[in-house]
């Protein structure tokens, strides 16, 4: 398999350069999840302020009862949603980040 030096130089290097691509793919994958988490609290922080402002403003128990269950049922739905979307992201920097050991594996073949 290893001949000489050179070749043992060759695939070290092979080697990290695969090391360098699946980390490349962690970290912009990283990068995109924590964009998605910032904007879903900022979203969520604004949407509950919002609620808040909506609560003090009612007259009346039922229209509170209303206005709490809207926000409790549109909360639910944006957490579904956000955690839908950054589990496709955990998904997708596994696929990108193993492709790199694919190819090192096919060439082992």
């Amino acid at each position: 398999m290893v001949r000489n030096f050179e070749d043992l130089q060759q695939v070290g290097k092979e080697n990290v350069d695969i090391a360098m691509k699946s980390m490349g793919a962690i970290s912009k994958g990283a990068q995109a999840i924590a964009a998605e988490m910032a904007d879903y609290s900022k979203k969520s922080f604004e949407d509950g302020t919002a609620a808040l402002e909506k609560l003090y403003g009612v007259k009346s128990l039922d229209k509170a009862i209303e206005v709490q269950t809207e926000y409790a049922k549109t909360a639910y739905e944006g957490f579904v949603a956000k955690a839908s979307k950054i589990g496709e992201l955990y998904a997708d920097i596994a696929k990108e980040s193993y492709k790199p050991f694919e190819v090192m594996m096919a060439k082992a073949k």
